[in-house]
Order: structure tokens, then C-alpha cells, then sequence
């Protein structure tokens, strides 16, 4: 495709340095794990070739070594590639097998270029195609990701809001459904409900890992296998697998492995009902803390900035209201996850990269949204216990617990004869001579509505 000028210090070549020019797009490349994975992938290839009698040791070792550094995070700089490039990720590709070449290169004294002696394309992509390589490095880096950022992330935030149950389980305070009153029940309770809520969380985020063992890498072109031996693919799943300690398998359909990415669009799914979890929490522990006095207040959320530029003293709900935004993104990106698997035509989905990029930004920004959400919110909130008494006293809807003595007709007028008068409950309730003192007290007593009797 005639001559490409390429930075003397590049560790990349001509075909990425074309990419480079092609799409000048985001000025975002792909993302860092991603990149890794990229090194990972190529090393166990290296392995497998070797193992087969295809590929000599001297440059098995040589790809391993430079495919090691990658995967180990050295030579970031080295994959400046758009995120809009060619739907493949060929050009991706493409720089990892130029990188790993050059860089064997520079380990043997060649010079830079001179494809001595490893070749990117003969050597470094050695029974392989883009097509395939691209997807296998999709699940991989996106399982490693759910598997060491977001699972640890939300097990953390799910322990912080368990510790807080747990410290709370005497706290009783008043219910709320419809946004109103209800029933009580203690504060631990209800934090017990946002503990194993995010613990539902993690196991998904457990699960997804699952949907993405299935690996590409052995179908090539269009999933035949062509220029491939057949027991490459198992052998590469099987470093992979011991590299990992994920069980990534060769695919039982190399077809569908590549012209579809439903296992991703799944697996963007369940980080969008995660997304749509952490919010909920979010929102309820900053309503829980709105005021400090015209608000609910029940509980005290940690001051961690000045609230206001204008407003002396005011506090805000700076991490519920990131973490909640992290929620939203999340969410948009896994609509463009969703929106980017059904537009694969025929033998391959050519919206890999885009894919790659929103996973991976999601996972990122959920994972250490939980993480800072606990550690600087839900590990400091503190209960106003006064306030949660008082709201309960205050309250209406104990009057549910008069139906088995009174009725629910007779209930229902206490309750607003009660609101319309200003007057509580009990006073109601003693007025009309419903019911004695001592049998009205245990009735109304906020500490037996909070489990079944016995």
C-alpha cells in the first residue's frame, strides 16, 4: 500500500501507523485491559505453536517475552489506535503483532523493522486471523476485569452495608412504601435489604464471567479454520485457562462465535441490572440523609466537601449522586453493547471494538464507584436515632396494627380522625374507649411489628 512513515522510537509499524492517520475519531484507544489481554493471548498462541512443532523455541520464547511485557502493562504508549476503527479490531491486531515483533527485535540487537527475527504476521499471528483473535481477547479481558475489579468491588460494599445492619438491627424507625408511611421496622432491616441486594450483585457479576469461557480462537477467517491446526484452539484455551484459573474453552460453534456477540450483549445486560442495584442504594441513603432539618434525616451522611459555593455549611450527597451517575453511564453503555451485537452480518460482528470499549469503561467505573461509595460514604453514616423515634411516634400507619383488635373500618377512622385533629393514636383510640391502656400500649409497641408474631 506504498511507503508509511514511522517514528524511530515506535514500537509499532506501517499498518498502525495507517490505522493511526485512518481514524483520528475519540483520541480514546483501547482499553488498557484490553491491550493486556491482547499480550495474554498472543503469548499462549506462542505456547500452543510451539507445542505443535509449528513455531521453533528461540522465537516462541522471544514472542512470549514481548507478549509478557504487554500483558504485564509495559508499552501502553505503543497501542494508540483509535476505539473507531475497523469493526474487527484487525488494527488492533495488527499492533500487537507488530509491537511483539519489534520489540523481539530490540531484544536480539535487530533493528526495528526489520521483521528479524519474528515476523508479525508469519510468526506472531501464526494460525490466527483477526476475526478470531479479536473476540477471544474480548472475553477474556472482560472475564479477567468482572473477575478482579467488579466482583471484589461489590463484595466490598456489600460487607460495608452488612456492617451497618448489623450495628443498627435495634434502631427501629418508620417504613416507607408509595414514597408514605408505612409499617415500622428497624434500620438494620432495611440495610439488610441494600447488603444482600448488592450481594445479588456480585453473584451476577460472578455469573457473567461465566457466559464468556467460550472462546473464538481457532475459527480464522470466517469460523472454518483454515491455515489453522486443529488442536490449536484447545491448546491455547488451555494455557489460558491455567494462566487465568477461568475455564475458557474452544467454542462449540466457531460460526456463531464470530458472527455473533450475544454472550457480551448478555453479559452488558447484567452490568446494566447491577447499575440499576447500586442506584437504587444510592438514591435511598441520600434520602434517608436529606436536611439536615426539613429533610428525613434518620441518618448523617459523612462530609466529604463543602456543598456549596454560595451556601456556608451545606453538605451534600456528592458520592450517592456519583454513584448514581455512574449508574446512568453504565446503563447507556450497555444499550450501545445491545445495539452493537445485532449488527453483525453474516460470518462476523464488525463493532468489536466499540463493544470492547463499553464493557470495559462500564466495568471500571462501577467498580470503583462501589469501591468509593463504600469506603467514603456507607463506612461513615451515622443514625439519628432521636429522629427515627420521633417519626415513629409521629406515625399513622401503626394504626395497622390495631386491625386484629378493632377492625379495619374502625382502624381506619382512628387514623383520620387522628390526622384531621392532630391528635395520636393512642389518644384517639382512649378517647372513643376502644380499647384498655395496657392492651392499646402492646398493640402499639414499635418493637412487635417488626417480626412475625409468634
Amino acid at each position: 500500500m506504498g511507503e508509511m512513515q514511522v517514528a524511530d522510537e515506535a514500537l509499532y509499524g506501517a499498518s498502525t501507523q495507517r490505522a493511526v492517520l485512518n481514524f483520528p475519531i475519540s483520541g480514546r484507544a483501547m482499553p488498557p485491559a484490553f491491550i493486556r489481554s491482547l499480550g495474554l493471548v498472543k503469548a499462549a498462541c506462542a505456547t500452543a505453536n510451539e507445542q505443535l512443532g509449528k513455531l521453533d523455541k528461540p522465537k516462541a520464547e522471544l514472542i512470549r517475552q514481548a507478549a509478557d511485557e504487554v500483558f504485564e502493562g509495559h508499552w501502553q504508549e505503543h497501542f494508540p489506535v483509535d476505539v473507531f476503527q475497523t469493526g474487527s479490531g484487525t488494527s488492533s491486531n495488527m499492533n500487537i503483532n507488530e509491537v511483539i515483533a519489534n520489540r523481539a527485535s530490540q531484544l536480539t540487537g535487530e533493528k526495528i523493522g526489520s521483521r528479524k527475527p519474528v515476523h508479525p504476521n508469519d510468526d506472531v499471528n501464526m494460525g490466527q486471523s483477526s476475526n478470531d483473535i479479536v473476540p477471544t481477547v474480548l472475553h477474556v479481558s472482560v472475564a479477567l476485569a468482572l473477575k478482579e475489579q467488579l466482583v471484589p468491588a461489590l463484595d466490598e460494599l456489600a460487607g460495608t452495608l452488612d456492617e451497618k445492619a448489623r450495628e443498627w438491627s435495634e434502631v427501629v424507625k418508620i417504613g416507607r412504601t408509595h414514597l408514605m408511611d408505612a409499617t415500622p421496622l428497624t434500620l438494620g432491616q432495611e440495610f439488610s435489604g441494600y447488603a444482600a441486594q448488592v450481594s445479588k450483585a456480585r453473584d451476577r457479576a460472578r455469573r457473567a464471567v461465566d457466559l464468556l469461557v467460550e472462546l473464538a480462537i481457532g475459527g480464522t477467517a470466517v469460523g472454518t479454520g483454515i491455515n489453522c491446526h486443529p488442536q490449536f484452539p484447545g491448546r491455547v484455551c488451555g494455557v489460558l485457562a491455567e494462566k487465568t484459573g477461568i475455564g475458557f474453552r474452544e467454542a462449540d460453534n466457531h460460526f456463531e462465535a464470530q458472527a455473533g456477540r450475544d454472550d457480551c450483549v448478555e453479559v452488558a445486560g447484567i452490568l446494566s441490572t447491577i447499575a440499576a442495584s447500586l442506584t437504587k442504594v444510592a438514591n435511598d441513603i441520600r434520602l434517608l440523609g436529606s436536611g439536615p432539618r426539613s429533610g428525613l434525616g434518620e441518618i448523617q451522611l459523612p462530609a466529604t466537601q463543602p456543598g456549596s459555593s454560595i451556601m456556608p455549611g451545606k453538605v451534600n450527597p456528592v458520592m450517592s449522586e456519583m454513584l448514581v451517575q455512574v449508574g446512568i453511564y453504565a446503563q447507556g453503555m450497555s444499550s450501545a453493547v445491545a445495539m452493537a451485537g445485532r449488527d453483525g452480518h453474516f460470518e462476523l460482528n464488525v463493532t468489536i471494538p466499540l463493544i470492547a470499549y463499553a464493557l470495559h469503561d462500564s466495568i471500571t467505573c462501577l467498580s470503583n464507584g462501589a469501591r468509593t461509595f463504600s469506603r467514603e460514604c456507607v463506612k461513615g453514616l451515622e443514625v439519628n436515632e432521636e429522629t427515627c423515634s420521633e417519626l415513629v411516634r409521629r406515625s399513622l400507619m401503626l394504626v395497622t396494627a390495631l386491625n386484629p383488635y378493632i377492625g379495619y373500618d374502625k382502624a381506619a377512622e382512628v387514623a383520620k380522625q387522628a390526622f384531621t385533629e392532630g391528635k395520636t393514636l393512642r389518644e384517639v383510640v382512649l378517647d372513643k374507649s376502644l380499647l384498655d391502656e395496657k392492651t392499646l400500649d402492646e398493640a402499639l409497641d414499635p418493637m412487635s411489628m417488626i417480626a412475625p408474631r409468634e
